[in-house]
Formats: C-alpha cells, sequence, structure tokens
C-alpha cells in the first residue's frame, strides 16, 4: 500500500512540477502571446492533476496533512473558475452561463462547510482548524465577488481580464507556498506569507496597468 502511495506521490510532484515552471513562464513571457497561451494550458492542466491527486493522500495514515488538502481544493477552484472566466471575454455571452454558477456555487457550499467544521474544531480545542475558517472565509469572499461579476459583468469594461490574472495567479501563489510548506518542510512564518505578498503587489500592478489602459 505504502508502495503505490508513493507512486502516486510521486505522480503528483510530476504534475506539480509542471505546473510550477510553466505558471513561472506564463508570468514572464507577454500576455496574450501563443507562449502564454500553451503554457497556461500546461500550468492549468499540472495544477489540476496535481491537486486532485493530492487530496486523497492528505488524508491517508502517515500522510495526514490538512493543509495539502485544503491548498489542493483552493487551486482546482481558482484553475477552473480562472480559465472559465476567459467566456466573458465574448462580446455575445448576455448572462452567466450554468456551468459558471455551478463552479462558484460548489464553491461557496464547500467554503461554508469549511468555516463551520473549522469552528466545531477550534471550540473542541484543535487549534488546526483555524486553517479551515481561513481558507473558508477566503473562499466565501472569492465566490462571493463571482457573483457580483456575474450579475455587472456587462459594465465592467476588462473585468474578465483582471478576474483572470487574479485567479491564475491566486492559483500560482497556491502551488507555490504548498511545495514551499508541503514539500520543503519549510513551516515559518515568511513560508506561509512571502508568496502571497509577492503575489499579491503583481495583482496589484497588473489591475492598476489594466485601469491605465481602459481609462
Amino acid at each position: 500500500m505504502e508502495e503505490t502511495i508513493k507512486i502516486f506521490i510521486y505522480i503528483h510532484a510530476f504534475f506539480g512540477g509542471i505546473g510550477l515552471i510553466t505558471g513561472m513562464g506564463s508570468i514572464l513571457v507577454k500576455k496574450g502571446s501563443r507562449p502564454h497561451k500553451k503554457m497556461g494550458k500546461l500550468f492549468s492542466i499540472g495544477m489540476i492533476i496535481s491537486s486532485l491527486i493530492s487530496i486523497p493522500i492528505s488524508w491517508l495514515p502517515n500522510h495526514e496533512n490538512i493543509f495539502l488538502f485544503l491548498i489542493g481544493l483552493f487551486t482546482i477552484y481558482l484553475v477552473i473558475s480562472g480559465n472559465q472566466i476567459l467566456t466573458f471575454k465574448s462580446k455575445t455571452k448576455k448572462q452567466a452561463k450554468p456551468l459558471d454558477n455551478i463552479i462558484s456555487g460548489s464553491m461557496l457550499v464547500l467554503s461554508t462547510f469549511m468555516v463551520l467544521f473549522g469552528t466545531y474544531g477550534l471550540f473542541k480545542g484543535n487549534m488546526v482548524y483555524i486553517l479551515f475558517i481561513f481558507f473558508g472565509s477566503l473562499g466565501l469572499l472569492l465566490t462571493i465577488k463571482d457573483f457580483i461579476f456575474y450579475k455587472n459583468f456587462r459594465k465592467t469594461k476588462n473585468g474578465w481580464l483582471t478576474n483572470h490574472v487574479g485567479k491564475m495567479v491566486g492559483a500560482f501563489i497556491a502551488s507555490v507556498t504548498a511545495f514551499i510548506v508541503a514539500g520543503l518542510g519549510i513551516g515559518n512564518l515568511i513560508a506561509w506569507t512571502l508568496p502571497s505578498i509577492i503575489g499579491t503587489v503583481y495583482i496589484i500592478y497588473w489591475r492598476r496597468k489594466l485601469t491605465v489602459k481602459t481609462a
């Protein structure tokens, strides 16, 4: 059994590595270019496969890792939602489709459960459950913003692009953090926060750049 788990861990690491490399590449090359689109697809495939494998592994005996489980769920949501948001670029799209609502609605339900489950665990005296509250609250914030965007997307020029950049960079931040904390075993405050700080600065930079272009 352990040998089988190791094989899946290697597969998880392989696709995670592809995601990290192509994710960095898609950030460095010109946005919208052919290399950007190709690396973006490879990043999405790598992250989804890696995250799907990490979810069951994180609950197996001797491999329990709540952080890896939560970051896996979030990465899947961010990648799928970040790609789906590109459909709002089309001028023929007049309203959000059922698939848009299913993606955000599923994450909304899951995030609500995480907050409730985390609160229950916290009252039981287990501080690790604060991770559920943190990720659940973040998920609620993101999905509520999704539904606000779906309602008003025709009124916001390039709103789809800022959302796409934010979510794909968010997925990259999540994967880098998971690699540092779970892969390298570095669990200090800097390891937890530095990728988010750098990624947030990058997202703010791009949002301001897009705002200037559309002003």
